[in-house]
């Protein structure tokens, strides 16, 4: 089956808001099997909006619109989906009390425009949505099927999860698994040259690779008749690349993240982290402190951006820092080090650098990042050479210092274990 997506929003056009829904939803339906050959994104337009809706009803058999299901008069989605589909739009006596129920807890009155949102077209499918007052909504023509979700993100990911999901695995002949496999350290050519051969041959499971900053995750797709034959389908290429990738896999469960798996090594292993920022400014820090449960493991953050700040409170030397400057090997090593000897913890890391758009040279070029991981006092310092712009450096420094905090303390263990 093939399905289509429209983001619809002309703040998405202008490029004020990244459209990570059109992303988000890509994937999620190449995990169910459906074929994505189109994506558009219109404006708060009707007849454009009208006109792009018609040719993804003629060539598509799902399609998905996100966004313009709001109060306002530019909001306009649901108006053009039931023009399109021939429907009219009727009251929803559910989602009339639903928008007085979340006005009432939350001790305000709701204007007039808002129960615009209780208009559904006729005979639709209205999804709950749990977060905000704009139901989704599904309208079943003879051909196709029309989906529309809201557009704030925290809205169409849980509904998407909730009702979206169950209904497209309902659709699609048997049954799709997935399983994700997320390898860390190992760049994007080099993890799709270890498994071309996989990919040219494949048939039924799939292969896709995905790069993430600083990660890339290849995703194994099976079709079958049964949820069990498909989980088996899809076990001997997930044990071919466990063999080919070793230790670079941080895990094949879809909700581990980075982060996570570095913090459930530190827990199964009893180990407490600090972390000494410099460019990265408390990223690393608020990574980590994302995961649920982070404080059994994660003490303290500290952001020494200056000079000043890295000699008074991890006590790097005035000589180290005149002469080898704050971007440097021999800093981010004393700055692993002091945190250690400030915070007392097992593991330490330290990240400085620069981050750019100023302050490179030729010696030193933006985007030089120094990385230290203090295990049990011994130091681990790793020189990076990043590319992108300001975000684009500090975002692959905290992922590199995520990987390289797993590989040291995956070596500390190895050592503690077999001597």
């Amino acid at each position: 089956m093939t399905v289509e997506l429209i983001s619809v929003g002309t703040e998405i056009l202008l490029g004020n808001i990244v459209n990570t829904n059109a992303a988000y939803l890509a994937e999620q339906c190449a995990g169910l099997g459906l074929a994505c050959y189109f994506q558009t994104v219109v404006g708060d337009n009707g007849e454009r909006l009208a006109a792009v809706l018609k040719c993804a009803c003629e060539r598509s058999d799902i399609v998905i619109l996100s966004g313009g299901l709001g109060p306002t008069e530019d909001d306009l989605t649901k108006e053009v989906a039931a023009e399109v589909c021939g429907r009219k739009l009727v009251k929803s006596d559910m989602w009339t009390e639903r928008i007085r129920e979340f006005f009432t807890a939350r001790n305000t009155t709701p204007t007039e425009n808002n129960w615009k949102q209780a208009l559904v077209p006729e005979g639709a499918l209205v999804l709950d949505n749990l977060n905000g007052t704009a139901p989704g909504m599904i309208i079943e023509q003879e051909n196709v099927k029309v989906i529309l979700l809201p557009g704030p993100p925290n809205e169409l990911i849980p509904l998407f999860e909730k009702d979206v999901r169950p209904y497209l695995e309902k659709l699609t002949p048997g049954v799709i698994y997935s399983q994700t496999v997320k390898i860390c350290g190992v760049g994007e050519s080099m993890a799709e040259t270890k498994v071309k051969d996989l990919i040219d041959a494949q048939t039924n499971p799939t292969l896709a690779t995905y790069a993430k900053t600083g990660e890339v995750h290849i995703r194994v797709t099976a079709s079958a008749e049964s949820a069990k034959e498909a989980k088996k389908l899809t076990k001997p290429v997930v044990k071919e690349l466990k063999a080919r990738f070793g230790e670079d896999i941080y895990t094949t469960e879809e909700d581990v993240t980075l982060e996570k798996a570095v913090e459930e090594l530190l827990r199964s292993n009893k180990l407490t982290l600090t972390c000494a920022e410099s460019c990265t400014g408390g990223l690393l820090s608020a990574r980590l402190v994302n995961v649920p449960g982070s404080s059994e493991v994660f003490r303290s953050g500290l952001v020494t951006y200056s000079n000043k700040a890295k000699r008074r409170l991890l006590g790097v030397k005035k000589s180290t820092l005149q002469k080898h400057g704050a971007v440097s090997s021999r800093t981010a090593e004393e700055m692993a080090k002091g945190a250690a000897l400030l915070s007392k913890c097992d593991v330490t890391v330290a990240v400085t650098g620069i981050a750019g758009p100023d302050g490179g040279t030729k010696e030193k070029p933006v985007g030089l990042v120094y990385i230290a991981c203090n295990v049990k006092g011994k130091v681990t310092v790793k020189e990076y050479h990043f590319s992108g712009n300001r975000a684009k450096v500090r975002e692959s420094s905290v992922a590199a210092a995520l990987t390289l905090m797993r590989s040291c303390i995956l070596k500390y263990i190895s050592d503690v274990t077999f001597g």
